[in-house]
C-alpha cells in the first residue's frame, strides 16, 4: 500500500475515461442525492406530521431515529452482500424497495405505521451507498478520474444535504408532509431505468460463503450502539443506554473475534492497521461529527432566534454546499502537487476555522456571521471528505471495494448520529441551565419553555404579548450561551482528527 493514491497511474488525464463511465456516474449520483435529501428533509416535516397524528414524544423520536439506527447498522453487511451477489444487482434491489417504502412512508395511516416504513427505508438505504462507492471503485480504475468521479459523488452529499431544506420547505408550503417522502419516486426512476445498460456489474470473484452469523453480529453491534448514543443524549447516561453500549461493545468484540479468524471475512480488520485508511475514517467521521453539529443548531438559530421561514433559513445554507462542491472539485488538481494527507489536514483545518469564525461572532451572530463561517466549514468538508473517501477505496483491491465502501458510510452514518447527540446535549444543557422560565407560567408551560428553545417557542404564542415577549428574550439568550462552548469542542475535534493524519501518515 502507498499514501500516494495509486501513484503508478496518478498521471492518467480523467479525459481519457470512457464516455461510458462518466454516463455511469451520472446515474450512480442519483441515489446519493436522495440519501443525503432524505437525511435533512424530515426535520421540516416534523411539525405537521405531528399535528396530524399527535404521537407520544417517544414515537416522535423514533419516526426521526429509526431511519439512522437501521442504516448504519446494515451498511457493512449490505456492503459486503454486494461484494458477493453483484453491486448493481443490490443497488437496484435497494432502490426498487426504497421507491416502494417512500410511497407506503407518505401514505402512512398512523405514526406507528410511519415508523415501520422508515425503517424499511433504513434497509433499502444500506443497499444504495456502498454500492454507489465501490462501484466508482471498479469502474474508474485511473486514480486521477476515480478521484474527479469520487469528487463528483462526494458534492452529491453536500448538494443533497443543501437542497433537502429547501426542497421541504417549498413542498411543506403547498402540499401535504407525505410529498417529502415521494420525491425518492422521480430521482430513482432514472436509475432503475439506465443503471442496467450503463452500469457494469461487478463483484468479488472469490467472495466465501456468506456469513450470516457475522452479518448479525454487525448488526447487533451498530443498532444498541446507535441507539444508546441516541437515548443518553436525551436522558442522560441511563441503566438502558448502558445497557445498550454493554451489548453493541460486546457484539463488536465477537464481530472483530471472528473476522480475524476467518480466511474469507465480511470484513478484513487488518485495514484498520494501515494509518491511512484508519485515519482517513476519523477525518470522516469527525468532519461529519462537525457538519451536522453545526447545521443542528444553527438551523435553529435561524428560524427560532432570527425568526426566519423554513425555507429562508434552507437558502441561506445554499452557499455553504457550493463552497463544498467546489472545494471537493478543485482538490482533484491540488492532488497533482499536494499529498493527501495534506489536503485532508488543510481540510479540517479549514473547518476548525469556521468553527473559530462562529466563536468570534457569538456575540452578533446575524446572516452574514452565518453564511461566512458555513461556507468556511463546507469548504474544508469537500476538501477533506474527497480526500478521505479517495484513499480508503483505494487502500483496498476493486473486489473488496463493497465492504471498505461500506466502513466509510459507516463512518459518516455514526458521525451523523454523534454531532446531533454530543453538540446536541451540550446546547439543550446550556439552555436549560441559563433560561429563566416566568414565574406566572403553569407547570405544564414552564416544563416546556424549561426544556428547549422549540417548547418556549410553542409557550410563547400562548401566553399573552408581553409575557410571551419575555419568556422568547429569555429562551433566545439561553440558547445562544451554548454557541461558544460547542464550537470550541467541535473545532478541538477536527483539530485532533487532523493531528491524528499527519501522525498516521508520517508512520506509514
Amino acid at each position: 500500500m502507498s499514501t500516494r493514491l495509486d501513484a503508478a497511474d496518478s498521471a492518467a488525464s480523467p479525459e481519457s475515461t470512457p464516455r461510458t463511465a462518466w454516463f455511469a456516474l451520472a446515474v450512480l449520483i442519483l441515489p446519493v442525492l436522495l440519501v443525503a435529501i432524505d437525511n435533512t428533509v424530515l426535520a421540516f416535516a416534523l411539525p405537521a406530521i405531528a399535528e396530524d397524528f399527535r404521537p407520544p414524544a417517544t414515537t416522535q423520536l423514533w419516526i426521526v431515529d429509526v431511519y439512522s439506527l437501521v442504516l448504519a447498522a446494515l451498511l457493512v453487511p449490505m456492503g459486503s452482500l454486494g461484494d458477493r451477489i453483484g453491486r448493481r444487482r443490490l443497488l437496484l434491489i435497494g432502490a426498487t424497495g426504497f421507491a416502494v417504502a417512500s410511497a407506503v412512508a407518505a401514505f402512512s395511516p398512523t405514526a406507528e405505521a410511519l415508523v415501520g416504513a422508515r425503517a424499511l427505508l433504513g434497509v433499502f438505504g444500506a443497499m444504495l451507498l456502498p454500492q454507489t462507492l465501490s462501484l466508482i471503485r471498479n469502474i474508474f480504475t485511473e486514480s486521477a478520474a476515480r478521484r474527479l468521479a469520487i469528487a463528483i459523488w462526494a458534492s452529491c452529499f453536500a448538494a443533497g444535504s443543501a437542497l433537502g431544506p429547501i426542497v421541504g420547505g417549498a413542498l411543506l408550503e403547498h402540499f401535504h408532509w407525505g410529498a417529502v417522502f415521494l420525491v425518492a419516486i422521480p430521482i430513482l426512476l432514472p436509475l432503475l431505468i439506465f443503471a442496467p445498460r450503463v452500469v457494469p456489474e461487478s463483484r468479488d470473484p472469490n467472495p466465501g460463503p456468506l456469513d450470516l452469523i457475522s452479518v448479525t453480529l454487525a448488526f447487533v453491534a451498530m443498532l444498541p450502539f446507535v441507539w444508546a448514543i441516541k437515548i443518553a443524549a436525551h436522558d442522560g447516561l441511563s441503566a438502558a443506554a448502558l445497557a445498550g453500549f454493554t451489548l453493541g461493545i460486546a457484539a463488536g468484540v465477537l464481530f472483530v473475534r471472528r473476522q480475524n479468524r476467518s480466511q474469507t471475512p465480511m470484513l478484513d480488520m487488518k485495514l484498520f492497521a494501515y494509518g491511512p485508511f484508519s485515519s482517513s475514517i476519523l477525518a470522516n467521521f469527525l468532519s461529519i461529527v462537525g457538519l451536522i453539529g453545526f447545521l443542528f443548531f444553527i438551523s435553529q438559530h435561524l428560524q427560532l432566534v432570527l425568526g426566519l421561514s423554513p425555507l429562508t433559513a434552507g437558502l441561506i445554507t445554499l452557499p455553504g454546499a457550493v463552497m463544498s462542491m467546489a472545494g471537493g472539485l478543485a482538490v482533484v488538481r491540488l492532488a497533482r502537487w499536494f499529498a493527501p494527507q495534506t489536503l485532508i489536514i488543510a481540510g479540517l483545518v479549514l473547518v476548525s476555522v469556521g468553527f473559530l469564525l462562529i466563536l468570534l461572532f457569538r456575540h452578533d451572530l446575524n446572516v452574514v456571521a452565518i453564511i461566512a463561517s458555513f461556507v468556511v466549514l463546507e469548504l474544508g468538508v469537500g476538501v477533506s471528505q474527497t480526500v478521505s473517501n479517495d484513499t480508503i477505496v483505494s487502500s483496498v483491491p476493486p473486489a473488496k471495494a463493497g465492504a471498505a465502501s461500506a466502513v466509510s458510510e459507516t463512518a459518516y452514518e455514526l458521525g451523523a448520529v454523534v454531532g446531533t447527540a454530543t453538540l446536541g446535549t451540550i446546547f439543550t444543557a446550556f439552555y436549560r441551565t441559563n433560561v429563566d422560565v416566568p414565574a406566572k407560567l403553569s407547570a405544564e408551560h414552564a416544563n416546556a419553555a424549561g426544556e428547549s428553545i422549540g417548547g418556549a417557542v410553542s409557550v410563547a404564542e400562548e401566553l399573552p404579548p408581553a409575557l410571551g415577549e419575555q419568556l422568547l428574550e429569555s429562551a433566545r439568550l439561553a440558547f445562544d450561551a451554548g454557541i461558544a462552548p460547542t464550537a470550541a469542542i467541535a473545532a478541538g475535534l477536527t483539530a485532533t482528527a487532523a493531528v491524528a493524519v499527519a501522525y498516521a501518515f508520517r508512520r506509514t
